[in-house]
């Protein structure tokens, strides 16, 4: 048998690897169109930020050392320009000399990754607007600094790229400019999650710019304006252009094959495309979200290396099937974690689907033993039967470990109550006796079984014109001498029973603390009291994050730093 590879990078190599594991015997090519194969997309921002040293530690393999271990025949520059499915050949191209030849192949595996989106606006082809995707890139954009040492950049696209190369570029030295279209960073989070990272990144040296749609790019000077719909520009010596990718399919299009949403190669859960001698993994693809069951483009490595172990598994014989991807992410930013899993507030809303949501502040271990600091968790969940939906955390230490377990119980069908149950790793430098994610399942079970009713911040602007509405404050006279919500009034927790003649019985109360405990524990003693009550999701620390980021000035660049051309 022989089986041809189209890309060696994640899918293509962890099918390649698989493939020879179960057939010794089989012919395997690998034809890669860069000069590097089995490389780690993730690090290569690293790489430019002086993290990561070695070049040679970007690639887990080279073409000699998979041919030694593997006995797979790996041919890099070489680009697949056509796929002749009824006489079973693909077209490639020796891009060292052009040179073209005919290859044959019994089964043919697509993982042609995804490619940077370069919208076609004005400057866009400037030798100064550069992207990163493979690891040419990479080297090109390493040398750029280190042999004209620029003084500023522009980063254009507020996605996991973007933001690992406005730390990268920062840590350099570089003064480092980010522009976001929509309102907010990292799509996978929901706006109010965002907000924190907003407020961090700025506290780091970056000039961050959202509502900032680029409409273009000219050279004056000897630098490079980016060109804002707003009418003003922002010069840089340099652009980084991370707005995004989409699926790498002309190949697969020209083929005739299947193809799904946004262009993407259509695969059964096999990942057998509409040819059933043709297979595709990786970016390229169109997957089933795992918790909403609709079709999805989820460009990440951990799916991508284990759909190109299902492919081979199935071309080998073995039934193996890929159940969908939820998403879960992490990225580093600076001393700050931010992950997320499933599906976020924005995705469940177009989905139509019923969903109630909490946040949660809890220290990353035990608070006695030092070092503990705060991790903010927002869990979506059904009110049906608590199932976990999607989970969204911003913090500073232990984010990872506990995204990872919200993963899991989302893979795993689990409820709140099931994660009440969770018997995780308790040491005081790891943990509290009631792991984070207990927390989360013990909140969302005090609102499933009613003891506890809440609001939320985007609820109070509202609640506020209400006037049946009290909004009470249960913080320290030194808490509330920093700062409240707008016409609340104040009864420190610890003397609320001996005041409760204050309250008016006929209205509704509205309460909130800092984080959103001591909240509840005032929630519990009104409600027992005969007062109906509202506990505030998040706490007054969440409420004045977004509260300062709403009332953030976008317009002015200098309130960001930012330094204007008009033209």
């Amino acid at each position: 048998m022989k089986v041809v590879i189209v890309g060696g990078v994640a899918g293509g190599a962890s099918a390649a690897a698989r493939l020879r594991r179960l057939d010794e015997k089989a012919e395997i090519i690998i034809l890669e169109r860069s000069g590097f194969i089995s490389y780690a997309n993730c690090g290569l921002p690293y790489y430019i930020g002086e993290v990561i040293t070695d070049k040679n530690a970007l690639t887990l393999q080279t073409p000699q050392s998979f041919q030694d271990r593997f006995r797979v025949d790996v041919r890099v520059r070489n680009e697949v320009t056509s796929i002749d499915t009824k006489n079973k050949t693909v077209l490639v191209t020796r891009l060292e000399d052009g040179s073209s030849y005919t290859q044959s192949y019994d089964r043919l595996i697509l993982s042609p990754g995804a490619k940077p989106i370069r919208p076609n606006i004005p400057g866009i082809n400037n030798n100064n607007i550069l992207s990163i995707r493979t690891v040419e890139d990479t080297l090109k954009i390493h040398t750029y600094i280190k042999t004209i040492h620029p003084k500023k950049a522009v980063i254009v696209g507020g996605g996991f790229i973007g933001l690992e190369m406005a730390e990268n570029l920062t840590v350099l030295g570089i003064e480092t400019v980010l522009l976001e279209g929509s309102n907010q960073l990292l799509p996978p989070l929901d706006y109010d999650m965002a907000c924190e990272v907003h407020a961090y990144l700025r506290n780091n040296g970056i000039q961050l710019k959202l509502n900032s749609l680029v409409t273009g790019f000219y050279e004056k000077n000897g630098k490079i304006f980016t060109e804002l719909k707003d009418g003003n520009s922002v010069s840089s010596d340099f652009i980084i252009l991370a707005i995004g990718v989409a699926p790498d399919t002309q190949l697969a299009q020209d083929a005739g094959l299947t193809l799904g949403s946004k262009n993407a190669i259509s695969v059964n859960e096999h990942m057998q495309t509409s040819d059933p001698n043709i297979y595709a993994v990786g970016d390229a693809v169109e997957v089933s979200h795992f918790v909403s069951g609709q079709k999805a483009l989820i460009a990440l490595a951990g799916p991508a290396n284990k759909q190109g172990r299902i492919a081979a598994n199935n071309i080998c014989g073995i039934e193996s099937s890929f159940k969908g991807s939820q998403g879960t992410s992490v990225v580093k930013l600076f001393d700050m974690t931010v992950a997320s899993t499933g599906l976020n507030e924005k995705q469940l809303q177009s989905l139509g689907i019923d969903y109630d949501k909490v946040l949660n502040f809890s220290l990353s271990h035990a608070t006695y033993y030092p070092g503990a600091r705060n991790l903010t968790i927002k869990t979506l969940f059904s009110p049906t039967d608590g199932e976990i939906l999607g989970a969204q955390i911003v913090g500073f230490g232990g984010v990872d470990k506990r995204i990872d377990v919200l993963a899991t119980a989302i893979r795993g069908g689990m409820t709140s109550s099931d994660l009440e149950e969770l018997e995780l790793a308790y040491a005081p430098p790891f943990s509290s006796a009631k792991d984070p994610v207990n927390m989360v399942g013990f909140t969302i079970e005090n609102i499933r079984g009613g003891l506890v009713k809440q609001y939320h911040w985007h609820d109070i602007e509202n609640l506020q014109k209400d006037s049946s509405a009290l909004f009470l404050d249960v913080r320290t006279d030194v808490e509330y001498a920093k700062g409240s919500i707008p016409n609340t009034l104040h009864i420190p927790l610890h003397k609320l029973r001996n005041r409760l003649n204050e309250l008016d019985p006929n209205k509704k109360i509205y309460v909130n603390c800092q984080s959103g405990l001591r909240s509840y524990i005032a929630c519990r003693i009104l409600s027992q009291n005969g007062f109906e009550c509202f506990n505030l999701s998040g706490g007054y620390r969440f409420y004045e994050v977004i509260r300062g980021e709403n009332k953030y000035n976008y317009s002015p660049a200098y309130a960001c730093g930012v330094e204007i051309i008009k033209k």
